[in-house]
């Protein structure tokens, strides 16, 4: 065999399943389609009564810009999402974790959370307007229990998918149990809770929106509504782009967490 030939370098085949950022893509795609929407809507193509103009959505966006109703429907909108999430994510990741690491909580609380699950979290607003009055305290409740139940489930699920060769491994040198949760239980499960929590983030954002359909002045689901029902499509499409933006934000900021605390998977 040539020398050149024995010399010659292999690459390296072992990376062909792991994700490769491809900058642009993403926002490429997004352009053409509302180009394309844009020019259907010019040319006839698709009517104006069922797609407004991405031009005149855009042209909206920047008049609640201007006059500050952005503003004054956002932040009702982002305060309630932030509260009610928080409330609902913390407590569901606590209970998951007592699900994944007890048996006696496992056996007393998944029938519960298996009921409660499969329950369309709208359909309970009229009974939390009932309970807490229908100012922001229904809401704050019901965005708190439908971020609750997938984050329970994706917390203990995680939980129960760490690898339990290590936790072997673990006690097998003699580690304390706090240590095997701190040090393998919770570093192992911690991108399944963070996965759910994309989830149930998501559903959030859909119960703020029902939320403030009903007795909500400010805010995007209010203005939404408002919209619909004078028929302003460039308004009622512009918030829907506000609450896409909204999704995109919260996606990126998890994906951003992600980064710094999983940096061992890499």
């Amino acid at each position: 065999m040539p020398e050149a030939q024995a010399a010659r370098a292999v690459p390296f085949r072992g990376g062909g399943f792991r994700p490769v950022a491809k900058r642009g893509i993403g926002l490429a795609v997004f352009a053409v389609l509302l180009l394309v929407i844009e020019w259907g809507t010019r040319a006839g193509w698709i009517s104006n009564l069922t797609l407004p103009r991405p031009s005149d959505v855009g042209a909206t966006l920047v008049e609640l810009w201007q006059s500050g109703m952005l503003v004054s429907h956002m932040t009702p909108s982002l305060t309630r999402l932030v509260v009610g999430s928080l409330m609902g994510v913390s407590a569901g990741i606590a209970l998951g974790l007592a699900i994944g690491l007890f048996s006696y909580a496992r056996a007393g609380l998944v029938p519960l959370v298996s009921a409660l699950f499969p329950i369309p979290k709208i359909a309970l607003l009229p009974l939390f307007v009932i309970w807490f009055g229908i100012d922001e305290g229904s809401k704050y409740a019901l965005i708190a229990l439908g971020t609750f139940t997938p984050t329970v489930v994706a917390t203990f699920g995680a939980v129960d998918n760490v690898d339990r060769g290590l936790i072997r491994m673990g006690q097998s040198f003699g580690l304390r149990w706090t240590s095997i949760v701190g040090k393998i239980v919770l570093p192992g499960a911690l991108p399944g809770i963070l996965s759910g929590l994309r989830v149930s983030l998501a559903i959030g954002i859909i119960l703020l929106v029902a939320a403030e359909m009903l007795g909500a002045e400010h805010g995007i689901g209010a203005y939404i509504l408002q919209a619909g029902s004078l028929y302003d499509l460039e308004r009622l499409f512009a918030g829907v782009v506000i609450l896409s933006a909204l999704g995109v934000l919260v996606s990126w900021g998890i994906g951003l967490i992600e980064k710094r605390l999983l940096r061992w998977r890499s």
